[in-house]
């Protein structure tokens, strides 16, 4: 087979503590060895802290709610439409400052491992732990 319908009823989901991700393509998933993409939820109040992925690039596409989406030192408040592309091995945070969910599409390339994505946590680094005030 050359591709897979990715039904919305039928995608595996995880809660987090800061949202909940659905994956649409990894390789446990479509068997896509480049591509991993997530439909994510970044819960009100809530952030996926800083950290990196040293080998994929990435893009974050608001598609409702708002972020403050962290680029290294940079930060900026992004809402429906707005997105950011994100180099690898580049420190990123997101988080929801605002009193709804946001929605947010995820992509990272190349897909790496069977979860299709690598992350190291950098938030209890300085001068990240202490960035936010």
């Amino acid at each position: 087979m050359s591709g897979k319908f990715i039904i919305a009823d039928e995608t595996e989901t995880a809660t987090l503590d800061w949202g909940r991700v659905g994956w649409l393509s990894n390789p446990s998933v479509t068997g896509a060895a480049q591509l991993a993409i997530v439909e994510g939820q970044l819960f009100a109040g809530k952030g996926h802290d800083f950290h990196k992925h040293p080998d994929q690039d990435e893009m974050i596409i608001v598609k409702s709610g708002r972020v403050t989406q962290w680029l290294e030192q940079d930060s900026r408040e992004l809402g429906p439409g707005d997105s950011v592309y994100i180099d690898k091995d580049v420190v990123h945070g997101s988080f929801n400052e605002f009193g709804e969910t946001a929605e947010l599409q995820v992509i990272l390339a190349p897909a790496m491992g069977e979860g299709g994505y690598e992350l190291v946590d950098v938030s209890g680094d300085e001068p990240w732990s202490s960035l936010r005030g």
